[in-house]
């Protein structure tokens, strides 16, 4: 969620559960054997111990609470974190494979315990170490990559000396993402009136409300279910990252997606909920004819494990490994391996990665951005007004026409605070008791700005980018912070510790000026083609990004010969708390006998 919403800090706007509401199943009856004698007296030098089986709830069973949001981090931390990296590194050896013409295949030598490792990397986390180490953006993704795959990095201990074959820039899902946003809105103004259609796939109803922060979707399903049916339908780069890469390299390479190991590095500790979700796995599009077999093997997620940029730092320590040494320069040819499928290897390659991050797309993918300009590239002549709302984390926009009337209303809201508002102008009326009397209103619709241009009341907007934290996703709770920077870099400028060599803790100042700092790194990200002096820079229009775009998602789903929904989009269900509720079925007879013996005396 936000920086606050951490494992050091659970008081904050969910209270913790007072009890895990996982159900307790009860066991079976022991079976009696027909040759036990019914009337022997048994003592207990002949009573077998019976080991019951240890009680053990995973993430999954987390996202069912409405009670612990945050007390789960604790959980997760253990759950997925470094540890559990390299326990899997040392666990496993890597695939052995070959470079051949057609591109990346299997070699000989497999001794079937092997698996296949790959990650996806953030923006944010790029952001963060460049802050903490003074690198630029595109140096820290050097160092990543470097420690990830390179021969001097994770591979230089372990085990097996496993590293990761392929390391991907969530950035690409990101444009692929943005693109099929700026579809879904078209859709959805293109049916007119909000679709009733409750089908796994429907169109979201207007507003449409971004799905990529994973506090945010925990927060809409536990507390405000009536605010689902909003939900953008699509996956966040995250989730489409790891479906891309298992899709592909499980059926280009023939292994099955459970021998394909998926690390996400993240700046929020949510996205550990995310992946945890049981409608991010293999069973969401894996063909038919594997899911009806008699005994279907355990879902396999998409991604199996998520740490975030504070973690990185600890599973390099762990290795005895220090990231300022490593080089910062791109691993040679010999250790980049081709991606198995040559037609999509210019769309998974970081180098064809040309997605926008400027003051106006904001820190967290910049999904309102793109819906802007899109519609204003369709509707030439037209002009974006921005107004600011009550606080920086709320910016209303409206795309008005060359005649000045609006064609679209948007608007941005980062923070729990600010989201609570939001979802109180959402809030459907509800019904009078007293006959004839019109709905009342269950919050209030008042514009949060003053200004007569802006929308305003919520249910007016046609897309809303939400985001958990407050100044976007360069502020997660995973992220690198300012004490963490004082200890991990050598620059002067970042020691700061007080004369008498402790620590002091970080005013709000300079907090601010931390996070001022991740941003500025965060937006000087450049491809690798722009820094390339031979390189002439050909901007490409939106319409051509998105044809580009198109086109390699269209390759995806011919390949994997399933429809282009069963891969992007993902669904979200109501939570429900069980605290408090009997969990006795309902036709118990010791709870009728117990009900009939207070009425009346007994039958």
């Amino acid at each position: 969620m936000s920086a606050i919403l951490s494992a050091d800090d659970l008081n904050d706007f969910i209270s913790p559960g007072v009890a895990c509401i996982k159900p307790v199943e009860s066991l079976p009856q022991k079976s009696t054997k027909d040759t036990e004698n019914p009337y022997e007296v048994t003592t207990e030098d002949k009573v077998q111990p019976e080991t019951l089986p240890t009680a053990q709830i995973s993430l999954t069973d987390c996202l069912a609470c409405s009670g612990c949001v945050t007390s789960a981090e604790a959980v997760l931390i253990s759950l997925q974190s470094h540890a559990e990296v390299l326990n899997t590194l040392d666990a496993h050896p890597e695939i052995p494979l070959a470079q051949e013409r057609h591109g990346t295949a299997l070699a000989d030598g497999d001794s079937g315990e092997g698996k296949i490792f790959v990650a996806s990397v953030s923006p944010q986390v790029r952001a963060g170490l460049a802050a903490t180490y003074g690198l630029s953006e595109k140096e820290a993704g050097h160092m990543i990559d470097q420690f990830l795959r390179g021969p001097q990095g994770l591979r230089s201990g372990g085990k097996h000396g496993s590293g990761f074959t392929w390391v991907v820039d969530t950035n690409v899902m990101r444009e692929a993402v943005l693109v099929l946003t700026a579809d879904e809105l078209s859709e959805s103004i293109a049916e007119g009136a909000p679709t009733t259609d409750q089908s796994e796939h429907a169109l979201p109803k207007r507003p449409i409300l971004s799905s990529a922060c994973p506090g945010w979707i925990c927060y809409a399903e536990k507390t405000h279910p009536f605010i689902l049916p909003h939900l953008s339908r699509l996956k966040s780069p995250q989730a489409l990252s790891g479906t891309f890469l298992k899709t592909i390299l499980s059926k280009s390479l023939g292994v099955p997606p459970s021998r394909i190991w998926h690390l996400a590095v993240m700046p929020c500790f949510d996205k550990k909920l995310e992946a945890s979700r049981e409608e991010l796995t293999d069973v969401s599009w894996q063909p038919a004819d594997v899911q009806n077999e008699t005994e279907p093997p355990q879902p396999v997620r998409d991604v199996d494990c998520v740490i975030t940029t504070r973690e990185l730092l600890s599973l390099a320590a762990s290795r005895g490994l220090s990231l300022p040494s490593l080089p910062l320069h791109p691993l040679s040819p010999t250790h980049t391996p081709a991606f198995p499928l040559k037609s999509l290897d210019p769309f998974i390659s970081s180098k064809r990665s040309s997605a926008e991050q400027s003051l106006e797309t904001g820190t967290s993918g910049g999904y309102l951005y793109h819906v802007l300009k899109t519609f204003q590239a369709r509707n030439p002549g037209s002009e974006i007004l921005t107004n600011r709302g009550r606080n920086a984390d709320v910016v209303e926009y409206v795309l008005n026409s060359q005649e000045g009337q609006p064609i679209l209303k948007a608007a941005r809201y980062y923070g729990f605070r600010n989201i609570q508002n939001l979802v109180r102008k959402l809030k459907p009326s509800r019904s009078s008791r007293m006959p004839g009397a019109k709905p009342v209103a269950a919050g209030r619709r008042q514009p949060i700005s003053r200004n007569a241009t802006s929308g305003g009341s919520g249910s007016d907007y046609a897309y809303v980018e939400v985001m958990a934290c407050p100044g976007g996703c360069t502020n997660g709770g995973g992220q690198i912070r300012v004490e963490d920077a004082r200890e991990a870099s050598a620059s002067s400028a970042m020691a700061g510790a007080a004369e008498d060599g402790v620590a002091s803790k970080p005013s709000p100042h300079e907090q601010r000026a931390w996070l001022a700092r991740v941003d500025e790194a965060y937006f000087s990200m450049e491809s690798d083609a722009e820094s390339e002096p031979d390189h002439q820079p050909h901007q490409l229009s939106i319409s051509e990004k998105e044809a580009q775009i198109h086109e390699s998602l269209r390759c995806w789903s011919e390949y994997m010969d399933l429809p282009l929904s069963k891969l992007v989009y993902t669904t979200y269900r109501k939570v429900e708390s069980d605290v408090g509720k009997d969990q006795t079925a309902a036709n118990d007879t010791t709870k009728v006998v117990e009900l009939a013996g207070k009425i009346g005396g007994g039958w």
